[in-house]
């Protein structure tokens, strides 16, 4: 595998190809001075519950894994911070509002979107929705539905880094 530097080829300052490996996180362009460090993007996964304990979970629409069993959540983006971008994710996904976000854990990730490996730093959030019964899947999920807690079975989720968060997450 490539690393990911490998395939930033111009410097986005001046445009110069004599964009160099500086070190393993950066480029640097020796026409201009300007170094690029290549920093892991931030994503949200979001653990919510209904009345009867049991977990939301959603079916994806896109790849990567389309088909298999996902949580709720997603990029954060620009001047967002980590709880308002699991917020946004939840409601395109479901169509619920989030209450209160509260910070679990984090794992990083590789995230393939359009051939391109993506490094993440995936934030797992328990959310406190406002009203459960009232959900719909949207924007990059085909389904959404409540499982009971045990029936989840991690192996059924195509993402790693959601598999490793809810077997960190149900093993408490």
């Amino acid at each position: 595998m490539k690393h990911p530097l490998e395939q930033f080829k111009f410097c986005p300052r001046c445009g110069s190809t004599n964009f160099i490996l500086s070190n393993e996180k950066a480029k640097k362009c020796l026409e201009c001075g300007f170094v690029y460090y290549f920093n892991s993007s931030s994503a949200t996964v979001a653990f919510i519950f209904n009345e009867n304990n049991e977990m939301l979970v959603c079916r994806r629409a896109k790849d990567p894994a389309k088909g298999t069993l996902d949580l709720p959540g997603g990029f954060v983006d620009m001047f967002e911070t980590a709880e308002e971008g699991v917020a946004r994710e939840v409601l395109e996904e479901t169509g619920l509002q989030v209450k209160k976000a509260i910070y679990q854990f984090s794992l990083p990730n590789l995230y393939v979107y359009s051939g391109f490996e993506v490094h993440t730093l995936d934030m797992f959030f328990l959310c406190q929705v406002e009203n459960t019964s009232h959900f719909e899947a949207h924007d990059d999920v085909i389904e959404s539905f409540f499982i009971p807690l045990d029936k989840i079975d991690p192996a059924q989720f195509g993402l790693a880094s959601v598999r490793k968060g809810l077997q960190i997450f149900l093993s408490r």
